[in-house]
């Protein structure tokens, strides 16, 4: 089924090793990021779920006979499988009694949320059907990174000395930030994230469970967000934000609804709290870390462009921090690994700790570059490299100040290596 003329993605070669080891693989994330398109790649046969011409046939299939729906060539794609929510049970019984590997691919840009949803699915599916999230592509997918610094690399040979150079200019962050990661022809890029707002706020936010939810307080949650991105901002510091201009009553409960049926389709995903053992007695903050999965999402929530980030540098932090963050998680899931951040009550921060499966980890302070921040990058790093406890835990593989600009990737005397973004590859 594989696209000539396809670009590949990270998630592939991800989904290349799931199928060779479990029966099922679930792919999920945002609409439109090429969840379909990547596993349309691997698959011999395909079902469109929720295709409309298909669609009422389908579902009179999953009630007189669901087995239809699971006919074909192995591994068969499952596309939106969750407006069908029973084929979930289906695919793991046949998984289940087949004992056959790589047998299905199912795709998905939504949770299933509501009650009757959850009725019609009774198996985890845990053994039979393993997950792949999938993000709007990386700068390395989208060919903007050079690709000269390799994670794994590092994680491999740290501390050796790099060197690279790197051709992106400050206007270029911008206008990479704005467009995001979606996979479209360039020339409609700045849209997409535009028609993407669109979607969620009208229709999307209501249509994840069947609530009806408000799109005017929906845009005024992903201006909050946006305006908090990066930080460890409260449900009620986000609901005062958008109580300012609510005009009816706004509690906690309704905030943490929409926060939620946002995190289900996949329009954010908050970053968890790093916990190492440490010899200092400081307590670590565990609150997580609000983040849009792009930030051209953050951008069209603002209604901003590169011109507006370019004019507003501080703000531009934020949003580079938002696209290194999506990054960064793209590159951590090809090496076995997660993101976290780090902070404690003495107010010691690090904006990524990459940890891998084996426990090797690396700590990571994102900048927009210049020598006075990337300085004070390097000195957080060390500071927090100086108080984890090396007895009951590896020491950091490396350490390194991401940068949005810089002409070249090295490595500083105090062992921290500078690389700007448009480097990075797994």
């Amino acid at each position: 089924m594989a696209d000539s003329i396809y670009k590949k993605r990270i998630a592939d070669s991800l989904l290349e090793r799931k199928l060779k080891s479990t029966g099922a693989v679930l792919v999920e994330g945002p609409k439109w990021c090429g969840k379909t398109t990547s596993s349309e790649q691997q698959a011999k046969s395909i079902n469109y779920v929720s295709d409309p011409v298909a669609f009422n046939k389908n579902l009179i299939l999953a009630e007189m006979n669901i087995n239809a729906l699971l006919e074909g060539d192995k591994p068969r794609l499952l596309d939106e499988w969750q407006t069908i929510p029973q084929i979930w049970d289906a695919v793991r019984y046949s998984v289940d009694h087949s004992n056959g590997i790589g047998q299905f691919i199912l795709t998905g840009s939504a949770v299933p949320l509501s009650d009757k949803e959850k009725e019609k699915i009774h198996h985890t599916g845990t053994g039979r059907i393993t997950h792949i999230k999938m993000r709007p592509m990386s700068l390395y997918e989208s060919g903007e990174s050079n690709g000269t610094i390799s994670l794994g690399g590092l994680f491999e040979n740290a501390p050796k000395p790099i060197f690279s150079e790197c051709n992106l200019q400050l206007s270029d962050i911008a206008y990479l930030i704005c467009r995001g990661g979606w996979p479209i022809a360039k020339e409609y890029a700045l849209e997409t994230a535009y028609s993407y707002y669109e979607a969620v706020t009208e229709t999307d936010i209501s249509s994840v469970d069947n609530v009806n939810r408000s799109p005017a307080r929906t845009q005024r949650l992903m201006r909050s967000l946006a305006r908090h991105q990066g930080t460890q901002a409260t449900i009620i510091g986000i609901k005062n934000d958008m109580a300012a201009n609510d005009i009816s009553s706004l509690d906690e409960e309704t905030v943490v609804s929409y926060i939620d049926a946002l995190k289900k389709i996949f329009v954010i995903e908050d970053m968890a709290s790093w916990n190492p053992n440490l010899r200092s007695k400081a307590a670590i903050r565990t609150s997580d870390t609000r983040y849009f999965t792009d930030p051209s999402i953050a951008a069209a929530a603002l209604g901003i462009g590169p011109a507006d980030l370019e004019n507003d540098l501080n703000t531009m932090g934020l949003f580079f921090e938002t696209m290194a963050a999506r990054d960064l998680r793209v590159y951590a899931d090809a090496l076995y690994g997660n993101v976290y951040h780090y902070r404690d009550s003495n107010g010691l921060e690090c904006d990524a700790v990459i940890h891998l499966r084996n426990g090797k980890y690396a700590l990571i302070e994102i900048k927009l570059g210049g020598q006075k921040l990337i300085d004070e990058g390097a000195a957080s790093l060390n500071k927090l490299a100086s108080i984890i406890d090396t007895d009951k835990m590896q020491t950091p593989s490396f350490k390194m100040v991401l940068t949005a600009v810089g002409s070249i990737a090295y490595k500083r005397e105090d062992d921290v290596y500078v690389v700007p973004i448009g480097c990075l590859m797994p």
